[in-house]
């Protein structure tokens, strides 16, 4: 998973987007998955309960789980029931870029995403960094800001930055307002000056270049379980971790869930889209 990628993917994409699209949906789209399943992947406790999955990986990214969350599919569904709601093309496009954003991101972690979910639960992984959701909060943070996950999203820092444009005042009244009623509602709402509309605009970004930065120097200076030189910049790596890694099928078995995937996915979608979607597109303003 990514630490801080998601809140800085919808500044990118918006920006490179030439459709009318609202820049909230991106940003609901690229948070989605996760706003449905990371609770309990790291465990929340409150008075005598405690909120935690048992094996959190096949909780986060499996099925039977909520692994579902992080499929093209998923994405579709609810970005529909938006456009039923709000008849509000824009956000129907943002939320399909924004959630399909997070589901391709997370094929990098070892673990990676069950993107044709429900016509193949095969994941997708290129394994670029380790799965550590089981070693907790602090744990995983430790070895994903030790390893090339912690370049990842300095990857997409430093993309947010090349286009420092989209972050001005002129992008944000010109593009970004007239794209979405949103905005408009949430100035009357809370009687929001120009000011204030731009800050919240920026907050995400400022909100996800801080994470980088106070996740990357806790990890190597206040990390109690390594020294502050224990970086690993291999492949999959950091190796002190017991990364979870999936069985792999052959080949064989791989290429045939994909073919099924893709057919059955495709074949899905449309029905969907031609029996539900397409009505809704025409009504929606």
């Amino acid at each position: 998973m990514s630490w801080a990628a998601h809140e800085l993917e919808s500044y990118f994409l918006q920006k490179h987007i030439k459709l009318k699209v609202s820049y909230l949906a991106i940003l609901l789209g690229c948070l989605l998955p996760d706003l449905f399943t990371k609770l309990p992947v790291y465990g929340w406790t409150i008075g005598g309960f405690t909120l935690k999955a048992k094996v959190p990986y096949h909780y986060h990214r499996g099925w039977p789980g909520a692994g579902f969350t992080h499929s093209l599919s998923f994405g579709m569904i609810f970005a529909l029931v938006v456009l039923a709601i709000f008849k509000n093309r824009a956000w129907f496009v943002g939320l399909l870029i924004g959630q399909a954003a997070h589901v391709f991101t997370d094929i990098c972690d070892s673990v990676g995403t069950m993107v044709l979910w429900p016509s193949t639960t095969q994941h997708y992984t290129i394994g670029m960094w380790a799965y550590a959701s089981q070693a907790g909060r602090y744990g995983d943070a430790a070895a994903y800001y030790s390893s090339l996950g912690g370049v990842w999203d300095m990857f997409w820092l430093v993309l947010a930055l090349i286009g420092w444009k989209v972050f001005t005042r002129d992008f944000y009244f010109d593009h970004v307002v007239p794209n979405d009623p949103a905005w408009a509602w949430l100035r009357r709402k809370f009687s929001l000056s120009d000011r204030a509309m731009v800050a919240l605009y920026r907050a995400f970004f400022i909100y996800g270049g801080c994470r980088i930065f106070a996740w990357t120097l806790w990890a190597r200076l206040r990390n109690p379980a390594r020294g502050v030189e224990t970086v690993d910049y291999s492949w999959g790596g950091p190796s002190f971790v017991d990364k979870v890694v999936l069985r792999g099928e052959g080949w064989g078995t791989f290429f045939q869930n994909t073919a099924v995937g893709i057919v059955g996915s495709a074949l899905i979608i449309s029905a969907v889209w031609y029996l539900l979607g397409r009505r809704l597109w025409f009504r929606a303003s």
